[in-house]
């Protein structure tokens, strides 16, 4: 299923040769790269990934016209710091050994071409989430306190056309997005954006939760008991206040389990 980016594919020999040696924050980027490793470790514990099919991306600190991402042909679990890519949004990889999936260029380099705002994007299958983008109507209902986290952040890319292989479908689904930091893929999987590396993982982890509660619900076949509109928005705004706060506790939460289960992911 996974496809080699092949036509875009043009390597730079020297990462100092191509951006400058003091164009970029070494250590902010290093900082960037094990927060990204480790996402990708536990998503992959947490059984979020599929295959080597789903990609995570970030800005690299600093620069709008280079992002991180993880080399076509490893899965999750294999991810270490030092494996993630860093590439321009042309399709060149400016360091590491290998290439980015080439759907995982096509939409990440778009939606951060498109949407600046967008400083880290993650697209997933996990399976719960997918599970509510094959169904017809609003993939997620506001019948529990986790979905609630999400009410008014969300939308819905009812266009699916195939797999992203050119500009046109990255660029469809930055403009579907639109203001929202959750976009359903219908057909497809899902799309978080968010400004940091621990939003996004904040956003990933509970946007599963929220849907695996729902799918549980939905199979018992009685109906969904959804919260009122007005609690629902005081709700979802209480859970704003001091949600970047948070979100980087649980990241660092899951670097202190990986460094005890799996420490090679800072390498």
């Amino acid at each position: 299923m996974a496809h080699e980016l092949k036509s875009r594919q043009t390597p730079v020999p020297a990462f100092t040769t191509a951006i400058g040696s003091n164009s970029i924050d070494r250590e902010a980027l290093q900082a960037a790269r094990v927060d990204l490793a480790a996402t990708f470790r536990m998503a992959a514990r947490l059984g979020l990934q599929e295959g080597v099919c789903n990609h995570f991306s970030a800005m690299v600190p600093g620069r709008d016209d280079l992002f991180l991402v993880n080399p076509y042909g490893h899965a999750f679990d294999e991810i270490t710091a030092s494996r993630l890519l860093v590439c321009d949004l042309h399709g060149n990889v400016i360091e590491g050994d290998g290439v980015p999936e080439a759907t995982a260029f096509y939409i990440h380099a778009c939606l951060h071409r498109v949407v600046p705002r967008v400083k880290v994007a993650f697209h997933t299958h996990m399976p719960y989430a997918t599970a509510l983008s094959m169904l017809e109507g609003e993939p997620l209902a506001w019948a529990s306190q986790t979905a609630l986290k999400f009410y008014g952040r969300t939308a819905v890319d009812e266009n699916y056309s195939g797999l992203a292989l050119d500009d046109r479908e990255g660029e469809r689904m930055a403009t579907a997005l639109g203001e929202a930091d959750i976009l359903f893929l219908k057909n497809h999987g899902i799309l978080v954006a968010a400004e940091t590396i621990a939003q996004a993982w904040d956003d990933l982890y509970y946007l599963e939760r929220a849907a695996e509660a729902q799918v549980k619900a939905m199979s018992t076949g009685r109906p969904l008991k959804p919260v009122p509109r007005e609690i629902a928005e005081s709700t979802a705004a209480q859970m704003q206040d001091g949600d970047a706060e948070s979100a980087q506790a649980h990241l660092e939460s899951i670097k202190r389990q990986l460094a005890k289960l799996a420490p090679d992911f800072a390498v």
